[in-house]
């Protein structure tokens, strides 16, 4: 077949995508792509929670820790939650293929999952009454700007 026997003729219309006549970037994206390691975490084979197993243990981490905290231990329940976003970060550094955890590029969620799980977790260490961690100038700063 010749390429002017693929090409439609004259008042025809075209059957099938149109053929890029530029390299550049169209000017409206018509699709996302897929994050980087945004492929499944199992086989295609497996059933649809095991291919999603690092995306489900972080969940299950936030959802027991929201447990704890609504059975009134507060500090308990947070860190588990702040724990199970520092091992999403973990799961999204060590493993090449993670599901559904990965949202964006693979630099973006370990930081968004480590910054927010740290800072959880922070907190909770220093939640009143009886505070498990102090830091010193934290009280002169809120001294300074509360006034």
């Amino acid at each position: 077949m010749t390429a002017e026997a693929s090409e439609p003729a004259a008042g025809e219309p075209q059957t099938g995508p149109p053929a890029r006549k530029s390299r550049r970037f169209p000017l409206i994206t018509r699709d996302t792509a897929r994050p980087e390691g945004g492929g499944r975490a199992a086989s295609g084979g497996a059933p649809a929670p095991v291919r999603q197993w690092p995306l489900l243990t972080v969940m299950g981490g936030v959802g027991l820790g929201l447990m704890i905290v609504a059975l009134d231990a507060f500090r308990a329940g947070t860190l588990v939650i702040g724990l199970a976003l520092l091992a999403g970060a973990v799961l999204r550094w060590a493993l090449p293929d993670v599901g559904m955890l990965a949202v964006r590029s693979r630099f973006t969620d370990m930081l968004t999952y480590g910054l927010l799980g740290a800072v959880i977790v922070l907190l909770s260490l220093m939640a009143q009454p009886h505070p498990w961690v102090t830091i010193p100038f934290l009280e002169d700063l809120v001294h300074f700007t509360v006034r």
